[in-house]
């Protein structure tokens, strides 16, 4: 079976219900705080082996309770847990405010992800470099980022969230770069130093690829996904029609079921396909990691 390896964050999600978002000064009554498992990393991984990968977890928490919180689904769902480091910093945590919608508000305090640096990441050079595929996020500190491009010899797939100043390189190395909207305009700015900001989803897409990515993935939320795969064209691929509970980490779902495709030895498109499916899926649950999707589960279908 293919390996992949998630190089990332492992957080404990502190998730707190509003009828709506407060505005700047406001105090808003909040009702059922949930401590549940999280981190852009973590999500990732708990998500790909959900779905029957065979994923290694590299990265760091506390020797705190929120540690025992952070791990919990990452045990569950069998990811090897042998290259995640314990360490003096707290378990980083996200604050998680979602309201009547089911939109949500993020606030992350890294802890102990603040020490996943190249020296950190070096540790676990030997699964970076024997992994048919790597994912990486932006949650962890640029240096850590750049050192696991270096390692990796098989696929590299970096998520650039949040957006976060890299070296050119490592945006040229993913295959893909996946992004969102706001997260692909200031990625083109990086590699090209130009103002993207009025232009299309579409033409972003076909800039990063112009720019060198070998290819993108951008995606569009309730609108599915732009997909590029270096050759040819773009392909907009849409999204399931759920009724949205809760959005929280369905990102990271889209991302782990798009390794788990890619590592199976599916194209670009069709793991984004399959990705979209997961994505909304996720969206009919409450948090992150628990909202995510067995092999057990049913899919909602995409629209013909």
């Amino acid at each position: 079976m293919s390996q992949v390896v998630i190089v990332g964050s492992i957080n404990a999600d502190l998730a707190v219900d509003v009828e709506r978002h407060p505005l700047p000064g406001e105090t808003l009554h909040g009702s059922d705080v949930v401590y549940s498992p999280g981190g852009k990393g973590a999500n990732q991984a708990v998500a790909a082996a959900s779905l029957g990968a065979n994923v290694t977890m590299v990265g760091a928490v506390g020797n705190d309770a929120n540690a025992e919180v952070a791990l919990e689904r990452l045990a569950a769902s069998a990811v090897d847990r042998s290259r995640i480091r314990r360490t003096d910093a707290p378990t980083g945590l996200a604050i998680v405010v979602v309201d009547e919608r089911g939109e949500n508000t993020i606030i992350v305090a890294p802890g102990a992800n603040a020490l996943m640096d190249a020296a950190m990441v070096e540790e676990a050079a030997d699964v970076v470099r024997e992994a048919d595929v790597v994912v990486m996020q932006a949650e962890i500190p640029v240096s850590g980022i750049e050192r696991a491009a270096e390692l990796v010899a098989g696929r590299l797939v970096f998520n650039l969230a949040p957006v976060t100043e890299v070296p050119r390189e490592v945006l040229r190395r993913a295959d893909p770069l996946v992004v969102n909207e706001h997260e692909g305009r200031l990625a083109l700015r990086m590699l090209t130093g130009r103002d993207a900001a009025d232009s299309t989803d579409e033409a972003i897409v076909d800039g990063l690829v112009a720019a060198g990515c070998r290819s993108v993935v951008m995606t569009l939320g309730s609108r599915g996904s732009i997909v590029h795969d270096g050759s040819g064209g773009a392909a907009a691929i849409p999204s399931a029609k759920v009724d949205v509970v809760d959005s929280t980490g369905a990102g990271d779902a889209f991302v782990g079921a798009l390794v788990k495709g890619l590592a199976e030895g599916a194209t670009l498109v069709d793991a984004a396909r399959y990705a979209s499916r997961v994505g909304a899926f996720a969206c009919t649950r409450k948090g992150a990691q628990t909202s995510y999707p067995t092999t057990a589960d049913p899919l909602p279908e995409l629209p013909a």
